[in-house]
């Protein structure tokens, strides 16, 4: 039986390696273009992309992961052709090109629906970005299918290590071509860095000695039990766009660089999630879906997954919160992005970091529901909150702007995290609900006292932005070290059954090849 904690340990660590590099990235884009209209444009074109791509390739791929998993359980010692996946690809490559010519085709219309409040030069740049990064679609939905399969078998490493050639191509692109040819260089070193992810996964694609075939027979039992998980999951992948997409849109009728501020604001906020929780859902899934039919195992996997979340982002949040100026300037603050820049993208973030616990939270749960073959209920709840979501970008964001979008996006995660986990323990008993309320109450409990901490510190180191890089980097420091003092201090005196859970994972995470569950 191989051990999800040494999977995700592993995941994490080379998660960890490309997502600093990811900011790097970041940090590079921001002191070149800085928050402003040219690099709205950009996220606009990237945003109808992820569209295409979420629309096919994201739904088949979490739903390809379970069933090649079940097969790659029987193989002995020797991957065998996996025809349902041969066929899942196949579809998936036609349809998502077939897709992306037509966006091609009609982006003039296309652009003008996602970002009505764009004319003129910038309206017509975002088309030209968008043809651009439509380019990238196949390539990345063929990386995900195939990272899936090398994941079902166990081998996690891969997937880790496939941001790092990407975000090197980015930031060449960003420093040594951003300067003369603007945000279009952004645009073709995206599609390159997309490229190079492909060809990574290609490597342990080989090694497992699988046979990659283009197919279309539409009546394999295995691609079949993935073509039911499809439509619903399809449905799940659009709306997640969909609500990205309507923040943009509302955002492109508002000040100029308020599409690149959330952004900024969303990758800070999203980094606990990639590096702690994102990492463990990925060695969680394949378990989840060998353990569906065995509920009190998976319940205590399930269980082990939410504490880990709770304690592991609820203090990132209040450190997001309480320091979110000078960590902002810290990260951001260089070339480019300007002190307005900066004070923009800190208050989204303020209103952002509640999301971080709620994004982990829901996307543990909904993982667990498609594992035992439930892929509706979360897609339900998925409507619901992208309702929520839309009817706040409509009133908070056109009222009160930037802030007002971060606290929808908030809003609409907490509900979908709170449903999904009544939803598991109701119609599947694959969570135990009074722990989990109990958690989340101590979580809160806790998470007040470290944010009193934390702004009282802040009061006591000002944040002025003519101080400095080093400066905001102290004052960061200083507020995120009383938020964890005091928040550890809590788990110790509550004596919270969820305070040694990271240490045992690390404890677990012993070197050693990960074996697939049998």
């Amino acid at each position: 039986m191989w051990s999800v904690t040494r999977a995700a340990a592993v995941v994490t660590v080379l998660t960890a390696g490309s997502t600093l590099l990811g900011f790097g990235r970041d940090v590079v884009i921001a002191a070149t273009f800085g928050a402003g209209a040219a690099l709205d444009a950009y996220f606009v074109a990237q945003g109808l992309m992820n569209v295409v791509l979420g629309l096919i390739a994201g739904a088949m791929a979490k739903a390809a992961v379970p069933v090649t998993a079940r097969e790659a359980g029987s193989e002995d010692g020797r991957c065998q052709q996996h025809r349902g996946f041969n066929v899942a690809l196949s579809v998936t490559l036609i349809v998502l090109g077939l897709g992306s010519l037509v966006m091609w085709i009609a982006v003039t219309p296309v652009v003008a629906a996602l970002a009505p409040g764009f004319a003129g030069a910038q309206a017509h740049l975002a088309q030209q970005l968008t043809r651009v990064v439509l380019v990238a679609t196949v390539l990345i939905a063929g990386t995900n299918l195939l990272a899936g399969l090398v994941q079902a078998h166990g081998r996690f490493g891969w997937s880790g290590l496939q941001g790092v050639p990407f975000n090197l191509v980015m930031i060449a692109a960003a420093v040594l071509f951003g300067p003369q040819y603007g945000v279009i260089a952004l645009a073709w070193g995206f599609v390159a860095g997309s490229a190079t992810r492909l060809l990574l996964q290609l490597i342990p694609t080989h090694q497992l000695g699988t046979r990659i075939s283009f197919s279309l027979r539409l009546d394999d039992p295995a691609f079949r039990e993935i073509a039911r998980l499809v439509p619903a999951l399809l449905v799940g992948s659009a709306i997640g766009n969909v609500n990205t997409l309507v923040d943009r849109a509302v955002g492109s009728t508002l000040a100029e660089g308020t599409i690149s501020a959330l952004g900024y604001a969303w990758r800070l906020v999203s980094l606990g999630e990639t590096l702690l929780i994102a990492s463990l859902l990925t060695a969680l899934y394949p378990a989840l879906g060998a353990y569906a039919t065995d509920r009190a195992r998976m319940r205590g996997l399930v269980d082990r997954g939410v504490a880990v979340t709770a304690v592991s982002l609820t203090p990132i949040c209040v450190i997001l919160a309480c320091a979110a100026e000078p960590l902002v300037f810290t990260v951001f603050g260089h070339g480019g992005f300007s002190d307005a820049d900066a004070a923009v993208t800190a208050k989204a973030m303020v209103f952002y970091a509640p999301a971080l616990l709620a994004l982990g939270w829901r996307e543990l749960v909904v993982r667990a529901s498609y594992a035992v073959g439930d892929s509706s209920r979360p897609v339900g709840v998925a409507v619901a909150a992208m309702v929520v979501n839309v009817v706040g970008d409509l009133t908070l964001g056109l009222r009160y702007g930037i802030t007002g979008l971060a606290a929808s996006t908030t809003l609409s995660l907490v509900l979908a995290a709170g449903a999904n986990t009544w939803l598991l323990r109701r119609r599947h008993r694959a969570i135990s609900l009074r722990p989990a309320v109990t958690l989340l109450l101590r979580s809160a409990i806790l998470a007040t006292a470290a944010a009193c901490a934390g702004l009282v510190t802040r009061a006591l180191v000002p944040f002025d932005p003519t101080a400095g890089v080093l400066h905001a980097f102290a004052e960061a420091a200083c507020i995120a070290a009383a938020v964890l003092v005091v928040y550890a201090a809590g788990l110790l005196i509550t004596k919270a059954p969820e305070g040694g859970l990271l240490l045992r994972a690390l404890n677990d995470a012993r070197p050693g090849r990960i074996r697939q569950p049998s």
